[in-house]
């Protein structure tokens, strides 16, 4: 990864330019770099990766109404072209959403996709978020991640009995946001994932790899689901084997579908206090190559957040 300077880009139709002041960093970004994504992403290369951000409108492109010069947004930037690891970048108007002074542009920039990658896992489970909901008992793997967090949050603002896995270190702050039952996932309960209270799930959010069908089967209700948000070809078998023999517990694979109405939402909860942007760490963008490692590596607790300063 090299700094390098390039022209301003320019807003077409539809479209903002941004004056960026925060962006979050997600592992689908570094898997890009890897090539883990190919034929797919990279389009072309030289690439500016990462798609959350938070800025400033400095210019509208043609056929923009609902924005001006001067407003505080966050948005998803288009994950073919990315843009967000740079002082400006273009978004699209339907994936740009109004900040309020209430959201920092660092709390902001961590919403799009960690956030809503665990809204539409959880409305694939059934979850509502009107009030009109059954009961549910849910389990969140890596409830101490950037997914995993926001998951909690969401699954407790539902009216869901959560159950959440993550390391010791983690297990008193993934219990402070809500969680009802919390297992040190290195532990013999927490390898079977099996609710302390003896609970089945209606639904797993499952947040990381490495767990088999196997030890989910026995922890789900009769019409169970695995929203698996990393599911690897073994797992896409798997879910096409279970919709082809109508199973009655099922691992359904999610990749998030951006939206504008959701981002909007998951802007609104932080606004009124319903829901927390966790900050793992925060690096200024001339040292961006450290909080590339970091999310790497694999361990943070919450949102790795770049700020690009005045």
């Amino acid at each position: 990864m090299q700094h390098v300077e390039v022209p301003v880009p320019s807003a077409k139709k539809n479209e903002l330019l941004l004056k960026l002041e925060a962006a979050s960093i997600n592992p689908v970004d570094w898997k890009v770099q890897k090539g883990m994504l190919r034929p797919f992403l990279p389009r072309k290369l030289p690439f500016i990766p990462v798609t959350d951000v938070a800025g400033v409108v400095a210019d509208v492109g043609p056929g923009i109404n609902g924005f001006q010069a001067g407003d505080q947004v966050v948005a998803m930037l288009n994950s073919f072209n990315g843009g967000g690891l740079a002082e400006y970048a273009v978004a699209s108007e339907n994936l740009t959403v109004k900040r309020p002074p209430e959201v920092s542009a660092a709390e902001g920039a961590g919403l799009p996709i960690a956030a809503g990658t665990a809204l539409q896992a959880l409305r694939t489970i059934g979850a509502k978020f009107d009030g009109t909901g059954k009961p549910m008992n849910v389990l969140v793997t890596a409830a101490s991640g950037g997914v995993g967090l926001y998951a909690v949050q969401l699954a407790k603002r539902a009216g869901l009995h959560v159950t959440a896995t993550c390391g010791a270190r983690n297990v008193e702050l993934v219990k402070s946001l809500g969680a009802d039952e919390v297992l040190d996932y290195r532990t013999p309960e927490g390898a079977t994932l099996q609710s302390p209270s003896g609970k089945k799930y209606d639904g797993v959010v499952h947040c990381t790899v490495g767990t088999s069908w196997s030890t989910f089967e026995p922890v789900l209700a009769a019409t169970g689901k695995v929203i698996d948000i990393t599911p690897n070809l073994t797992a896409i078998l798997k879910s096409a084997l279970h919709s082809v023999t109508f199973a009655r517990k099922r691992l359904v694979p999610l990749l998030l579908s951006p939206n504008k109405a959701d981002l909007e939402f998951l802007v609104g909860l932080l606004k009124d206090g319903k829901l927390e942007t966790l900050i793992d760490s925060r690096f200024p963008l001339s040292e961006v190559s450290k909080a590339w490692e970091k999310s790497i590596e694999g361990h943070a607790t919450g949102k790795i957040i770049v700020e690009m300063g005045d």
